[in-house]
């Protein structure tokens, strides 16, 4: 089967965007699987950006569920605007009954939930934006 090599690197670019390591595409009987060796690099700045501190993305350890609190009703784990500590608990992902905490890598500012609660992810998806410091 031939693939248009343009449809290629459009699915390759969705999936730096979205931060994705696998992707499988079926239309009208053909189907492809992606892969990259680890999570995709974004996409560069344009050179007139202002260079300013690089984002931290934190990811999803797993394919589940996404929660930003502890139980239902109870106070969110952290939110936009706050400074979180190396190790803090940013939120859970349930996978099979199983409750994942999302811990942040280093110390920051959350600047971002990038997904909203009860919203499935998947391994490797984006869940939050941290400004390092």
């Amino acid at each position: 089967m031939n693939f248009d090599t343009e449809e290629l690197r459009k699915l390759c670019e969705f999936m730096r965007q979205e931060g994705l390591v696998e992707l499988t595409w079926e239309e009208e009987g053909r189907r492809v699987t992606l892969r990259f060796g680890e999570a995709p690099a974004a996409p560069p700045p344009p050179p007139e950006a202002p260079q300013v501190e690089e984002a931290l993305l934190v990811r999803s350890p797993v394919v589940g569920t996404f929660w930003l609190r502890p139980a239902p009703g109870e106070a969110p784990f952290v939110a936009v605007g706050e400074r979180v500590e190396a190790g803090q608990v940013l939120g859970i992902v349930e996978a099979m009954k199983v409750m994942n905490e999302v811990r942040a890598e280093q110390a920051g500012v959350v600047e971002e939930i990038l997904v909203e609660e009860g919203e499935a992810v998947e391994y490797g998806q984006p869940l939050f934006r941290l400004r390092p410091g």
